[in-house]
């Protein structure tokens, strides 16, 4: 503002100079007139005396007399007109310099408040900065707090672990058979389940490891035991094929599956800032095949497509094609998981009236939006062979439901689904939900035909499980993965890429001891394998298909 009324001043200084300049002018054509009228008083005073001398001279004279009264006419009526334009100019500088003093104290005045409002803030941001200097000096009390509590945390969890492994639990089997050698056998384990628990009781085990898996670890939960021991109600409860799936809430027996499927959405509403995408797979090893049960392609006879598994370059077991499906509550995931598990391989035998003829894995991934510095926007790493262009499906058991396709996406190995704008997703962690099938004996079950070669294969895979983990708890140089699609499959799980809880289902019954003995035996054999810390993060991006 001062800067303005600065350059108003001036100009109207600069117009009143240029106004006088012009009055001066005028002034001195006054007196320039004023002296050609004296000039011609002269001459007149000549002409009259040269009057008598000719009336010629007469005649001019009065000639010159009528233009000098012209002149002077024409000179009184500039006076007139120049002494109102002085008078004007004389008005307008008056106004104009009143004009200039009312600016000038508007100016001073606006410089004062703005003056005052620097000070103001000046002041605020020393106020602000002592402030931000003192929150400073806290943060760094609280970092160094923070970090001597974490070192006591990590030092409690270290004791914490080592008394929890000296801390175990033990299955006593007593054993007397007629012909036979008395068999009193203790095994040990880190917890052991009564038949009085609840399910809660048990997943109260189960829950903290889905507290890793949104930390960016992979899980596998896997039930393992003879066939009518408890895995799949251990897994999924009291589930009946012919009704609906309930809400968590709404059952108190309701297993494994459901229960994390409900605290995992509970968990990723707690923190909506890291809230991951949920997909689910569910695929069936049966007869040593692998079967997607959410596939369904238009050239396929039944719901289920066959599946092979492949290695990519980083060394990850990967199935190419496999079906996902999005999810985005509880609900959804449990009506999908319904839907699907109509579609598993079920058999009656003289043990179990719906005994499960294939292995269940159940895989839900957790997919996040990549940081561009991540290597989840590089190329892809994936070497694939070539599917058949129409899978053979797999040909349905006795007592086979079918089911309407859901609406579904296919991903390659690896694959992720891109985002709302285009750019690659990247799978964050993986949890893994097995099922197996019961190990069982063809003369006890009773089975025939078709279900005594179910019962071949299923007994086989379980046997490849076994030798894999005695090969691992005795750190062969060879662990055979690949004896079976079963071990194959979970290989990257197995070798220690996932925190890994093994749930044995045994039965009290005596009748079924040596089904039990043997459960018992995988469960030592699983818990001699020497596995490393797993490891957190983010496993090979994906490529949409």
């Amino acid at each position: 503002m001062p800067a303005r009324g600065g350059r108003w001043a001036g100009f109207w200084e600069q117009r009143a100079r240029q106004l006088q300049r012009q009055v001066q002018a005028k002034e001195e054509r006054i007196v320039e007139l004023e002296t050609e009228n004296a000039i011609l008083h002269l001459k007149l005073a000549e002409y009259q005396e040269m009057t008598g001398k000719s009336s010629h001279a007469a005649t001019r004279f009065c000639l010159l007399c009528d233009e000098q009264e012209g002149l002077q006419r024409g000179t009184r009526s500039s006076l007139a007109q120049l002494c109102r334009v002085i008078q004007k100019v004389k008005q307008d500088r008056k106004e104009l310099r009143s004009s200039s003093l009312d600016l000038l104290r508007d100016c001073q005045g606006q410089q004062q408040d703005c003056g005052s409002e620097i000070v103001t803030a000046v002041q605020g941001a020393q106020r602000h900065h002592e402030a931000v200097l003192a929150w400073q000096s806290k943060a760094g009390c609280l970092e160094q707090s923070l970090r001597e509590t974490t070192e006591r945390y990590q030092l409690e969890k270290q004791k914490r672990k080592q008394l929890h492994n000296r801390l175990v639990e033990t299955v006593l089997v007593r054993w007397d058979r007629p012909g036979h050698p008395w068999i009193n056998k203790t095994y040990n384990f880190e917890r052991v389940y009564g038949p009085a628990e609840s399910q809660r009781v048990v997943f109260e085990e189960v829950c903290p490891l889905l507290t890793s898996l949104l930390d960016g670890y992979n899980v596998c939960i896997m039930a393992y035991g003879q066939t009518g021991s408890g895995k799949s109600y251990t897994m999924m409860g009291p589930h009946s094929r012919k009704e609906p799936v309930l809400p968590v809430e709404s059952q108190g027996d309701l297993g494994i599956i459901p229960r994390a499927a409900e605290e995992l959405f509970r968990l990723i509403s707690e923190n909506p800032s890291r809230s991951p995408k949920v997909a689910v797979s569910v695929v069936e090893v049966y007869n040593n095949d692998i079967f997607d049960l959410l596939a369904k392609d238009s050239c396929a006879v039944t719901s289920g497509v066959k599946r092979e598994v492949l290695t990519t370059k980083a060394g990850k077991k990967e199935i190419p094609s496999l079906t996902y499906e999005s999810v985005h509550s509880t609900e959804e995931f449990l009506t999908l998981v319904d839907g699907r598990l109509r579609l598993r391989a079920k058999h009656a035998t003289l043990v179990h009236a719906d005994s499960s003829r294939s292995h269940l894995i159940i895989t839900v991934t957790l997919t996040t939006a990549p940081s561009w510095d991540s290597p989840a926007n590089r190329q892809s790493d994936v070497s694939l062979l070539k599917e058949p262009d129409c899978p053979s499906p797999r040909q349905p058991a006795t007592g086979r439901r079918h089911s309407a396709a859901h609406r579904t996406s296919s991903w390659s190995p690896g694959a992720a689904p891109e985002g709302p704008t285009g750019h690659m997703e990247q799978v964050h962690a993986k949890l893994q939900l097995v099922d197996l099938a019961g190990s069982e004996c063809a003369g006890v079950s009773g089975v025939t035909g078709a279900a005594l070669r179910e019962t071949s294969f299923i007994n086989r895979s379980l046997a490849a499980l076994a030798d894999v983990l005695g090969a691992l708890s005795e750190r062969r140089g060879h662990v055979p993965y690949r004896n079976s699609k079963l071990t194959h499959l979970l290989q990257d799980v197995l070798g220690g890429d996932a925190k890994l809880l093994v749930i044995l289902c045994v039965s009290p019954c005596r009748k079924h001891a040596a089904e039990t003995l043997q459960s018992l035996g995988f469960g030592t054999r699983a818990r001699q394998v020497q596995r490393g810390p797993a490891r957190a993060g983010r496993v090979a991006p994906r490529t949409p298909r």
